[in-house]
Formats: structure tokens, sequence, C-alpha cells
């Protein structure tokens, strides 16, 4: 009993640790082209300080939810594909959208990773349903980020 206990607590860890450890990285790399707050903004634009503490909720949202279809086997090679795919097009666009300045591109690269997300929660939901709610505020969150970047290429063409 004790070492399954520790078996699920080492899925879920480093299921946590990767897209969090991931999202850090990213975060410290781009740091220095940060131009959120000297964009014009939409209506319902947040203030730049809320959007690492949500990022690290939805990554560890992310990472329990993909621990949830580790710990019971149901991480299949398609549930697995889409989660990595996702997250690799994720960690990509403040490359594009703050390094880059690639607005317009980078609204396209976001709307791509909206459906990724969408067919990932729907994939997560089919295999287990609390795996999949887990994913529904990342899935919210991208489709208003994609308003955000939708609008700061309008706004600062």
């Amino acid at each position: 009993m004790i070492s399954l206990n520790r078996e699920k607590i080492k899925i879920y860890a480093v299921s946590v640790f990767i897209p969090l450890a991931l999202g850090a990285v990213v975060g410290l790399l781009i740091s220095g082209f940060m131009d959120y707050d000297s964009l014009r903004q939409p209506p319902l634009a947040p203030p730049a300080v809320l959007f690492p503490i949500v990022w690290t909720l939805l990554y560890a949202l992310m990472g329990v939810s993909y621990g949830i279809l580790r710990d019971k086997g149901l991480d299949d090679q398609g549930a697995r594909r889409v989660y990595c795919a996702q997250l690799a097009v994720n960690l990509l666009w403040p490359v594009f959208f703050f390094v880059l300045k690639w607005r317009l591109f980078s609204f396209f690269w976001i709307a791509a990773l909206a459906v990724l997300v969408i067919v990932m929660t729907v994939r997560f939901y089919r295999r287990d349903e609390t795996a999949g709610l887990l994913q529904i505020p990342y899935t919210v969150w991208v489709l208003f980020a994609s308003y955000l970047n939708l609008a700061a290429y309008i706004l600062n063409g």
C-alpha cells in the first residue's frame, strides 16, 4: 500500500512539475521582452501582475489533470500527443508575442492552441470526467487570451 501511495505521489509530482518548470523557464527567458503594460489595452484586460498567477494555477491544473490519466492508466498515445502538442504550442506563444512582436501571427498561433486545448479537454473528459473538467479553466483562459492577443494587434497595429 505504501509503495502505491509513493507511486501516485511520483506520478502527480512529475505531471505537475513538468508544465510548471517549463512555464517558469519560458517566463524567465522572455521577462526582458515583456511589453504588456506599454500596449494599448482592450476592455476587460487584466493587470500584468495577474498573468503569472493565472498561468501557475493553469499549469498546475494541467499537470494534475494529466496525472489523473497517468495514475489511472488512461493516458493513451492520442492523449499524450495532444497534451504534449498543446504544451509546446503554449510555450512558444509568448516567444512570438513578446520577443518577436509577431502580434498577428501570435493570434493565429493562440487560435491553434485553443483548438488543441479544446481537443485535449474533450479527449481527457472522455477518459476521465475530472481530468476533463480540470481543463475548463485553461480552455476559457486561452479563449480570453486569444481575444487579448487580437485586440493587442488591432489596437497597437
